[in-house]
């Protein structure tokens, strides 16, 4: 092992096993199978032990060890270690025993839980030496890369459908990235950065610092189970577009595990998918390994991956866990955000809707039992997605400056309590 490589060993192919050095690359030569962190865990046993984390700041650097980084981190210091909240009101209405939110549209800097995929890839892309970052991103990504690039003074190129929303737009202009919008769905701005990342050789955190970059959203499971004081969740729902998370959440309980932080209790990880965009889903609902490319239509943009690039693994870690997926429709979205922001007061973007109303589903169909507790990750902040629910929230009422016509507005309204 590299002396300079902190708790990592190497990069490991993940379908034949070869190893490569911890440089910017993420496709075996052999196999072109994906690439992935492959970490000394006797050594991280000596150090990473709940002693030590209670010691430690409330950021998902806590668990530096398991992350993708030689040294400490740079960027985003102060990303993660979001509310997990325990969630009654919501619980009832979605026919459960119990439910929890893991709350990252709250997370730091840009209310979302891509702050942390990208604080780890560009912390690391400092450390090879590189001083551009770029990114192909549907929305949050594009956000992510822009604010934390800016903070560590760093060159930003972001590649964006051109039909985005427009709050995600502002979202990455404001922090003086080149936003670089492309006619066509995402799976073509990808394609397109595989070809820019090769010419250009920047760290594009999605293409060639895949590896790194993916290992950042483990932290959320490291999280999810400190808060529930190291008792691994009975159920698990994560929203999908190329499927990274839920695979990523599935490893982070297993390297709890295999560090002894907590017990294996068989964890399961369901996925949820909008059924504009849902190839993960539909194949798992077909019994099959493998997907159909499908063509996105769906408000739940920032989950609009219609070849997902994980979804093979994703359907792997469903199957082993014993967990599932369903996917919603766009109204029953909205229904699931208006019953998160009602019951907890959340606003979540439209994936966290596609989390809530899918794990409705899933519960109601028996494959999450009613008896059980659940946690649903919630993605992103609702304020980015005000186009999605507009028109569809109703309106505010409008009266004059007077108490009488205030009275009348109340005694039309035989819901409002007056007392």
């Amino acid at each position: 092992m590299n002396k300079d490589s902190g708790f990592m060993k190497a990069l490991k192919c993940r379908e034949c096993g070869r190893e490569y050095p911890l440089e910017a690359t993420h496709v075996c030569e052999f196999d072109f199978g994906p690439l992935e962190v492959a970490y000394d865990y006797d050594k991280i046993k000596k150090t990473l032990t709940k002693d030590a984390l209670s010691e430690r700041p409330q950021t998902m650097w806590r668990f530096r060890e398991l992350l993708p980084i030689a040294g400490e981190p740079t960027v985003g210091t102060g990303v993660g270690y979001t509310p997990l909240i325990k969630a009654d009101r919501l619980a009832k209405w979605l026919g459960i025993r119990e439910a929890w939110v893991k709350n990252d549209a709250v997370n730091y800097p840009t209310l979302s839980f891509k702050d942390r995929v990208v604080s780890v890839a560009l912390s690391r892309a400092r450390e090879l030496g590189f001083t551009t970052v770029a990114c192909a991103s549907t929305g949050n990504l594009a956000n992510s890369v822009a604010a934390n690039a800016a903070s560590a003074g760093m060159d930003s190129f972001v590649f964006i459908p051109a039909d985005l929303e427009k709050g995600k737009i502002l979202n990455s202009l404001i922090y003086g990235a080149r936003v670089v919008g492309i006619r066509g769905h995402y799976d073509e701005v990808n394609r397109l950065c595989a070809e820019i990342a090769g010419k250009y050789g920047w760290a594009f955190v999605n293409v060639n610092m895949r590896p790194y970059y993916a290992e950042g959203s483990k932290s959320m499971a490291f999280e999810i189970a400190e808060q529930l004081n190291w008792k691994l969740p009975q159920h698990t729902v994560v929203p999908m577009a190329s499927g990274s998370l839920l695979t990523k959440i599935h490893k982070g309980y297993q390297e709890l595990i295999k560090l002894g932080l907590a017990n294996d209790t068989q964890p399961t990880v369901h996925g949820a998918q909008a059924t504009g965009c849902s190839p993960i889903s539909a194949a798992f609902k077909e019994g099959k390994d493998f997907f159909k490319p499908v063509k996105p239509n769906t408000i739940a943009k920032s989950l609009a991956i219609g070849t997902p690039a994980d979804g093979f693994y994703a359907l792997k870690v469903m199957k082993e866990t014993g967990g599932a997926s369903d996917d919603v429709s766009d109204d029953e979205i909205r229904d699931a955000m208006k019953a998160l922001a009602e019951c907890e007061g959340i606003f979540t973007e439209t994936a966290g809707g596609v989390t809530v109303g899918s794990a409705k589903k899933l519960i109601a169909s028996g494959k999450i039992p009613a008896e059980d507790s659940v946690v649903l990750c919630v993605t992103g902040n609702g304020l980015k997605t005000l186009d999605a629910v507009q028109g569809h929230v109703g309106k505010p009422d409008e009266i004059k400056p007077s108490l009488r016509e205030f009275e009348a507005l109340i005694e039309s309204d035989s819901k409002i309590k007056t007392k």
